[in-house]
């Protein structure tokens, strides 16, 4: 069956590509600053605002194409139960990886699959991450590697490049990890086909 994913990640899209599973993909556009916003104002924590991502991108695409299994996803970073976001600036990005510096944080990947506007499945998978303690120059070096187009668009740290590199340890599936837990992704499809 045919996947339609609900991102324009070009992460997300390379892991489905890896694992041979036939999609297309139709961007959601969902205004991702606002949803966050109304969910911290209501005290939501990051796993429930990544589900909550996840589910919208999904439904909204699926409202428009019946009958389509809609695969939508989102990733957040969760510091001490704080939401950290995608940063703005390279600016922001110092100060983000200021903040994770030596410390343990957890990286919150949901998935969602909707058919007919209605979620039919959904799942999160948390990885845990101890970044190292780096100089202020080991980070600006690291970002310095990083180009602005990228890093605005999949955040402070690529654990596929050069960001295995600022970490004491990694707990997690690596796709996950990038955004797509692919393994339960497979594992839905396969039992509902």
């Amino acid at each position: 069956m045919k996947l339609i994913l609900a991102s324009k990640s070009g992460v997300r899209k390379k892991i489905l590509e890896d694992h041979n599973i036939d999609f297309e993909v139709i961007v959601s556009n969902v205004d991702e600053d606002e949803v966050k916003a109304s969910l911290i104002a209501e005290g939501a924590d990051p796993l429930l605002i990544s589900k909550n991502l996840a589910e919208i991108k999904s439904v909204k695409v699926s409202n428009n194409n019946p009958n389509k299994l809609v695969l939508g996803a989102d990733s957040v970073i969760s510091l001490n139960d704080e939401l950290i976001n995608k940063p703005k600036s390279r600016e922001e990005a110092l100060l983000i990886l200021k903040k994770l510096n030596d410390s343990k944080h957890y990286l919150i990947s949901s998935v969602c699959i909707s058919k007919n506007g209605a979620m039919i499945w959904n799942h999160s998978d948390t990885s845990e991450l101890k970044m190292k303690n780096l100089s202020e120059k080991q980070i600006s070096d690291y970002l310095s590697k990083i180009e602005t187009k990228t890093l605005l668009a999949y955040g402070v740290y690529q654990v596929e490049a050069d960001g295995l590199d600022l970490f004491d340890y990694i707990k997690g599936d690596q796709n996950s990890i990038m955004g797509l837990p692919i393994k339960d992704i497979i594992n839905y499809i396969k039992q509902n086909k």
